[in-house]
């Protein structure tokens, strides 16, 4: 979509070209599925659960260690940066812990009462505890930090971390600057300096492997942000792979990184390969 296209769009189109629920009837029904296998998830592994890595509730990560030297599976949550929570999303890391993989989940403030520079801040912050603590809790292994919607802008800005080996966005965002235009700004209240320094589509591309996910039946704007930002970094020279999911909706894609043996998860371990 051309930026004269977008200029002349009415809000409400604007509005749709960002609304997954409205895409997608079924992802609320999703959600609140995940949640429940999610809370069972968590109930059946307790050990390691609500640990602070900040002063702010949210701000705490949930720990999943499979054998010492195992590779970790980071999983970022959704929600255009203003819903859901890590509690939710645990259900996702079933795959990855069946397969031998150690797993986690941050947590971090969401929109209004954090600016999404303080919530790229949290994220750092917490992989900057997980370098220096993981280890007492077993997390030892090379990380590959996943992300869908929401958590794939955040994992594309934390492949940065020195403790970060690669990346695996899934359906992310990565150009701001549309955002700013629709009803997701009525919380989030971007500035200009947040839409040049938080998107990932104006930033170099760290070199290291990054994974790039989607479904092909995703709204046209996340769509192209994918393919925009797997295109920014072939041109740099960067490694990784394009993938789009056959069939998948923006909910739905996720079932290939949830279970055992799915194309996300396959891809994450591809990309420890190449890091």
């Amino acid at each position: 979509m051309s930026q004269a296209d977008w200029g002349r769009m009415f809000r409400a189109e604007r509005d749709a070209a960002y609304n997954n629920t409205a895409a997608c009837p079924g992802g609320p029904a999703y959600i609140e599925a995940l949640r429940t296998a999610s809370a069972a998830f968590r109930a059946a592994r307790p050990e390691h659960l609500d640990l602070a890595y900040g002063a702010s509730q949210r701000e705490a990560w949930d720990l999943f260690p499979a054998a010492l030297g195992s590779d970790c599976l980071v999983f970022i949550h959704g929600g255009y940066w203003q819903r859901n929570d890590r509690e939710g999303a645990a259900a996702l890391l079933e795959g990855a812990c069946a397969s031998g993989w150690s797993a986690a989940l941050p947590g971090y403030t969401l929109a209004p009462d954090a600016s999404l520079t303080t919530i790229v801040g949290q994220v750092h912050a917490a992989f900057d505890w997980l370098a220096q603590h993981g280890k007492s809790y077993g997390i030892t292994g090379r990380i590959v930090v996943a992300g869908w919607s929401a958590g794939g802008h955040l994992a594309a800005m934390a492949l940065a971390h020195p403790a970060v080996s690669a990346a695996l966005p899934i359906s992310g965002v990565f150009e701001l600057g549309p955002l700013r235009d629709t009803y997701l700004n009525e919380k989030l209240s971007l500035t200009d300096d947040e839409i040049v320094t938080l998107s990932p589509l104006r930033l170099p591309a760290p070199d290291k492997p990054m994974g790039i996910a989607y479904g092909s039946a995703e709204l046209p704007a996340l769509v192209g942000d994918s393919r925009a930002l797997h295109a920014l970094r072939a041109a740099q020279h960067r490694p990784g792979a394009l993938l789009p999911v056959p069939h998948a909706d923006h909910f739905t894609v996720l079932n290939e990184l949830r279970r055992p043996g799915g194309t996300l998860l396959n891809l994450a371990r591809s990309l420890l390969d190449r890091a």
